[in-house]
């Protein structure tokens, strides 16, 4: 129905909005490492005060607990707004599987045309310039091991375990002291500390400093990575290692520092957004 018509002069249509929609699509949280959440918002109400924002949510599991929006609900909340162009900015590290569901859904959506934004590590000079920001926190050579902690994927057969594989062929070409593993996937994880085990990096190195390459560190960190048991943490030490994870203070409270505690991460992110949106002023 045209908006200029007989039925939509008739039904007094809203005039629709020129500049697109900002979706921000994350995978959300329940644990206590939601706080960067706030500090992205703030950030990005500073950055595109001329933008309407929305969040999407890409677990099943956290829209159900917080009763929160997916990507489809929301986008239709954007056209119900008068938006006909929207720009989604995914708070991935990874183009993975999420990733290109998101695509599939920006694509086939009905009555917008919708832009999908970039990942942090969608580039391999990305992949660089992230690494460059991270390895403030690495332990130096005399001092310790550092261990990037990946998610992974369990797909063999997804084309973002190149990412992965490039990630950890680039850190061993970079630094003497700097392994990944993933917690699902390549670099496997078992494999990793049998590595550490069987080299006896333990009389090397005494202390190991992992370090969380996903922007919100939560349950993952406080189960998978530094847990009480069947955790990283707990193999490690069993080796004779010294564990300590990098940490961030916000609002007076110690987080796992996931990737979202780093400006120049956020940063990038926008760099993301601000491309896309430049794009959609010509298609």
């Amino acid at each position: 129905m045209h908006q200029h018509g007989y039925i939509g002069r008739k039904m007094r249509l809203p005039k629709l909005k020129e500049k697109p929609a900002v979706v921000i699509a994350a995978f959300g949280t329940s644990s206590r490492a939601k706080a960067p959440l706030a500090i992205f918002q703030k950030q990005l109400l500073a950055r595109f005060p001329e933008h309407e924002t929305f969040w999407a949510y890409s677990s099943e599991i956290i829209r159900k607990k917080l009763a929160l929006p997916g990507l489809q609900e929301t986008l239709a909340r954007v056209e119900a707004a008068g938006y006909r162009r929207a720009v989604v900015q995914p708070l991935y590290i990874f183009p993975g599987t999420e990733y290109r569901q998101l695509a599939e859904t920006c694509e086939f959506f009905p009555g917008l045309r919708v832009f999908l934004a970039e990942t942090l590590l969608h580039r391999w000079n990305f992949v660089k310039e992230t690494l460059a920001v991270v390895e403030q926190e690495f332990l130096p050579p005399e001092t310790g091991l550092n261990l990037l902690a990946l998610h992974g994927t369990p797909l063999a057969a997804d084309p973002v375990n190149i990412v992965y594989l490039g990630l950890e062929k680039l850190l061993a070409d970079l630094y003497p002291n700097v392994l990944a593993a993933s917690i699902e996937g390549v670099p496997d994880q078992e494999a990793v500390l049998t590595g550490l085990r069987r080299r006896n990096l333990a009389d090397q190195y005494k202390k190991v400093k992992i370090i969380p390459m996903m922007y919100l560190a939560g349950r993952h960190a406080e189960e998978d990575l530094m847990g009480e048991r069947n955790s990283w943490r707990t193999e490690l030490e069993g080796m004779g290692f010294t564990v300590e994870c990098s940490m961030a203070r916000y609002d007076d409270t110690d987080y796992f520092k996931g990737l979202a505690y780093y400006p120049e991460v956020i940063n990038s992110f926008m760099e993301r957004l601000e491309r896309s949106l430049m794009l959609s002023r010509y298609y």
